[in-house]
Order: structure tokens, then sequence, then C-alpha cells
């Protein structure tokens, strides 16, 4: 991936975020609304979901289909997609007695491992970078109450 594509990746999830919140500036989150996107991050937090929402990402597969991929068994693949379902990060269609899955919500699970898979650097920051955004900070919240 291209490093303009990554940053219009990143760019296109941050404003999914911010879209689907009331507050256009972060840091104000009621509690319903944090402990709901904490459940939802909760769904991509296993290695055996990440690797099934990437299967699901290229297409539907049935659970027989992704058993011959993951090193994982049919039960185990069942009892992950159970907590996707719960998630309403996937869905199922009825084949027969087979049970064929795809993203319900393929653009959030696009945007999600776009962010958790590029490579991001680390930042540090000095005492003195900390003081002054604290202290810019401060002025900010002032003015606003002014």
């Amino acid at each position: 991936m291209s490093g303009h594509s990554e940053n219009a990746s990143v760019e296109y999830v941050i404003l999914i975020v911010l879209e689907s919140s009331n507050n256009v500036k972060g840091g104000d989150m009621d509690p319903d609304r944090a402990y709901e996107r904490a459940e939802l991050l909760k769904a991509f937090a296993h290695p055996t979901r990440l690797q099934i929402l990437t299967e699901l990402g290229k297409g539907t597969r049935c659970v027989t289909d992704m058993e011959d991929i993951l090193p994982v068994t049919q039960v185990n693949i069942s009892q992950h997609l159970t907590v996707l379902r719960n998630a309403k990060l996937v869905d199922f269609a009825q084949d027969g007695g087979t049970r064929c899955y795809y993203l319900s919500r393929p653009k959030l699970v696009e945007g999600v491992l776009s962010l958790i898979t590029a490579d991001h650097p680390v930042i540090r920051k000095t005492k003195e970078q900390i003081d002054r955004e604290k202290a810019k900070g401060g002025k900010e919240k002032v003015a606003a109450r002014g």
C-alpha cells in the first residue's frame, strides 16, 4: 500500500469515527457510547477473528472453507463467528446445511484492519513538548469559556 492511499484510508476511518459521533471534536464521549465502542473493538481483539475478518474481506466464505484456511477447528471458528455476529461485523446466509458468512459492515472492518496493519511510527515527546501542549490546551479552555 502506498503512503498516499494509506493516509487516505486513515483519514477515511477518522471521518467515519467523527461522523458516527455527535461530537465533531474528539475527547468527549459519553460512557454508553464509550462502552459500545470498546465492546466493538473487543470483537477485533483475537488473532483468529482478525484472520476470519481478513478472509471475509476477500468474499463470502463457508465455515468449511475457513476450516481449510485457518489452523483451528470448525467448532472454534464457529465460536469466533458468533462473537463477530454479536458485534454485527459479520452475518450469514444458509446454503442448505452450510452457513456462508460475509462482512456485514465491510467499510468498518476494512478501515480498522487498515489502521492496525499500517506501519505507523511510534512517537516520543519530550517534557518540553508536553508542557507546551498542556499550556496551549489550558489557554484554549480559558478562551472557550470566555
